[in-house]
């Protein structure tokens, strides 16, 4: 399950931040989608939710990427399970 998680969000990430306006995974395109207030890049793909750090937030992950940093967070509900940081997968999930 890490494997495959961490293959689909490396995917994602590489649309989300390479202006790309598709992923296909297993076959199947998913198209980029925009979150309707921010505009933040994202993508649904099996019920999970890809999608960038919004870098109007107060937080630290928002000041690094206002900084430069590309971050993208994966998520299933409001439960972040993974996060992408320059191209690094890091797994959030209790081991």
């Amino acid at each position: 399950m890490v494997e495959n998680l961490r293959e689909k969000a490396l995917k994602a990430y590489e649309v989300i931040f390479n202006d790309q306006d598709s992923v296909e995974i297993d076959g199947d395109h998913y198209h980029l989608d925009y979150t309707s207030l921010q505009g933040l890049r994202k993508f649904q793909i099996e019920g999970y939710n890809y999608i960038e750090q919004n870098p109007e937030k107060g937080s630290s992950w928002a000041e690094k990427a206002r900084e430069g940093h590309n971050i993208m967070w994966v998520m299933k509900g409001r439960r972040y399970l993974a996060q992408v940081f320059d191209g690094e997968f890091r797994d959030l999930r209790k081991k």
